[in-house]
């Protein structure tokens, strides 16, 4: 088998294997025939696992897999799998969190991990390697040939090692749930661990490099609009959310002509990202900055949304209505290349007065600041903009809009970044809710629609014979879903149905939440295992509560279900929500600030939202609904569901008349019902 070399990545149809078809390394996707050839030539794994808009991926690519003599290393010593992350994100938690107990450092892309050939155990691995020694690294043709040579003398010692390895994997699990009362300690204790970490200058939290964790900071605004009928509510947590996404939407990590967040930013000014742009980020922010717009009617934060959004249905949606994973980060070989400028190419396409106010707002009469060129960066409020201009507030934006138009128009016609089209079915639904939330806030049924064919997509793809899949590909749907795409799903079937109640969607929920409960449910210690019950055999079946890049599985789930268990008034769905709480409820106490998702869902079981069923004639519901939804009150759901609406039997009772009417219910506590939008008002504060 070993006597016959060959790269098999040119049948796959991840776009990031696709990029490595072509290397001398022979490069095996993961499956039975790679493990195979392992267990039969005994040599060990070297696993490496990216995706397509990595930027230190293609690093490591050019310098090392694209190397005839990395490669004649790499294939001589070992059997070698490549792995999309957003494919096999089951892959990558395992390993990433083993790669993190084996060398007590941080993971991250692109991970490499050296397996023993008949069990997939790790034994050795970090992330990238230079080709040459370098920043205390080794060089990675001399570690492949340590790491092989370790691994034929050593065979004692990993097997010890094995068993460490997997006995810390099992201890990360909680042994049993825990008994008593549930309570808002965490809350409280996640608050004041955020306020430490808070950099009052420039928001978000820590330093460089410096990521946008869209879900701590709604947790942060949520804490201020559960305080603001206090005696002193919470005015700076609602700082540090505004601050934060001022300063976000104010700098490089937003591209400020096309619209949309790439990853993170590299320093704690917000100034320089890694310029990849990602789904789940921009749902994610969509998501929140519709909240925050709708909490404090700042222009500035409608704006993000309005253009977020028209990033999103311009540059990212799929013919079918679906939406595509990422954009690279690199083109024409330079990371950025698409998005930064030089001034003497502005000057020519510019008159001197629309340049005059590029430079003022923007900072190009400084230093440039990205590899000799300019990021667009707001340096200076368009007030003090105008100021030194001697201009008016109205020209100076005016203007500004004019030359983003001019920009990006010649921007459109540079080389693009790389797209990768694949479709996953956690991601779009992260951006279903999310277009929802922005919907509601902008008050723009174009977002609705989008929504509805996004669901819709996924519905007819990834949805076969009662199974869900992750994964759409080049017309081909793969890859058993997992505990994500049906909590994030289920939570973006719930808001759409908020938006516009469609019977279809609520079975289709109902169903998921059934798969999650039958599937994924640890039944004996509570919460859900990332992988469904039939999954293909790994070393380790995970099950994490902790916010990663994405919000927690089981904190989605747990929210989800709480939230359909009280629009059913089905008791299996909030005692699986409750028995998630309880499985993490230890780690909970002890890092709170690191479950930002868990504990919305905890604030959620402590007080039950509120949840208002509006019915009646179509040309008042909407009506009805949209004065509700001017106020921010994230603990209320409102529901507006058509007189002629399929419904299931618990919904049926609360039925409609000739006039419009509306139920208000506390958990599963309903108030008789009101006839008139002001009696409406009155009950959902």
């Amino acid at each position: 088998m070993s006597d016959t070399p060959q790269n098999l990545l040119q049948h796959s149809t991840s776009p990031y294997l696709l990029q490595h078809a072509h290397n001398p390394v022979h490069w095996q996707p993961w499956g039975d025939a790679a493990l195979q050839m392992a267990r039969e030539t005994g040599k060990p794994i070297l696993l490496s696992i990216g995706y397509s808009a990595c930027h230190w991926c293609h690093v490591m690519a050019h310098e090392s897999f694209e190397d005839e003599t990395t490669a004649a290393l790499m294939n001589e010593l070992f059997i070698n799998i490549k792995v999309d992350r957003e494919e096999r994100p089951d892959l990558d938690k395992i390993y990433q969190l083993a790669q993190q107990i084996l060398t007590q450092h941080t993971g991250g892309w692109p991970l490499t991990m050296f397996l023993t050939h008949d069990t997939q155990h790790p034994f050795f691995g970090g992330t990238y390697f230079p080709p040459a020694p370098r920043h205390g690294l080794p060089g990675f043709q001399d570690l492949l040939q340590r790491v092989a040579q370790y691994y034929r003398d050593h065979q004692s010692g990993i097997q010890q090692q094995q068993h460490a390895l997997m006995q810390v994997l099992n201890d990360l699990q909680p042994t049993t749930p825990e008994s008593g009362t549930l309570d808002d300690a965490p809350m409280h204790a996640a608050r004041s661990v955020l306020q430490t970490q808070f950099d009052g200058e420039f928001g978000g939290f820590g330093g460089a490099p410096k990521f946008p964790h869209p879900r701590t900071l709604e947790f942060l605004l949520r804490r201020w609009r559960a305080s603001s009928g206090a005696e002193q509510p919470d005015l700076h947590a609602l700082y540090m959310c505004a601050l934060t996404l001022t300063r976000m939407a104010e700098g490089g990590i937003y591209d400020q002509l096309g619209g949309g967040f790439f990853r993170y930013s590299v320093d704690q000014y917000w100034m320089i990202p890694h310029f990849e742009k990602m789904l789940y980020d921009n749902a994610e922010l969509l998501r929140l900055y519709a909240q925050l717009s709708t909490a404090t009617g700042d222009p500035l934060f409608k704006r993000i949304t309005h253009e977020t959004a028209q990033w999103l249905l311009r540059d990212m949606r799929s013919p079918e209505g679906s939406f595509w994973s990422t954009l690279d980060a690199d083109s024409e070989g330079h990371e950025g290349r698409y998005y930064v400028w030089d001034t003497a190419q502005l000057m020519r396409i510019l008159t001197p007065n629309e340049y005059a106010v590029l430079a003022q707002r923007y900072g190009l009469d400084g230093a440039p600041n990205f590899e000799q060129r300019w990021h667009l960066h707001s340096y200076r409020s368009l007030e003090d903009t105008a100021t030194a201009l001697n201009m008016t507030l109205a020209d100076v934006e005016h203007e500004l809009q004019h030359v983003r138009d001019k920009l990006l128009a010649l921007r459109s016609e540079r080389i693009t970044p790389g797209l990768d089209q694949k479709i996953l079915t956690a991601w779009n639904a992260l951006l279903i809710a999310g277009l929802c939330q922005a919907a509601r806030s902008l008050n723009d049924a174009n977002l609705i629609d989008a929504a509805c064919h996004a669901v819709d997509q996924l519905r007819a793809c990834a949805w076969r014979e009662g199974r869900l899949y992750a994964v759409q590909a080049c017309g081909h749907t793969q890859f058993p879903a997992y505990l994500d795409d049906h909590a994030f799903l289920l939570a973006g079937l719930l808001e759409l149905l908020q938006s516009r109640w469609r019977s279809s969607d609520l079975y289709w929920a109902i169903e998921l939440a059934d798969t999650l409960l039958d599937r994924f449910a640890d039944s004996e210690r509570g919460g859900f295992y990332f992988t469904a019950n039939d999954h293909e055999t790994l070393i380790h079946r995970s099950k994490s509560f902790a916010d990663e890049a994405t919000p927690s599985g089981n904190a989605i789930a747990a929210q989800s279900l709480l939230r359909l268990g009280y629009l059913l008034g089905e008791p299996r769905y909030l005692q699986a929500a409750e028995r998630t709480l309880r499985a993490d409820w230890v780690a909970l106490q002890d890092h709170p600030s690191t479950h930002a998702s868990l504990l919305i869902a905890l604030e959620e079981h402590l007080h039950a939202p509120q949840l208002i069923f509006i019915r009646g004639n179509s040309a008042e519901l909407h009506h009805w609904q949209q004065s509700l939804n001017q106020l921010y009150k994230p603990n209320r759901l409102v529901f507006a569901i058509p007189a002629d609406a399929d419904l299931p039997a618990s919904l049926a009772i609360k039925t409609s008349a000739e006039t419009t009417l509306a139920y208000v219910c506390q958990g599963t506590q309903c108030n008789a019902p009101v006839y008139s939008l002001e009696a409406l008002i009155a009950l959902g504060r």
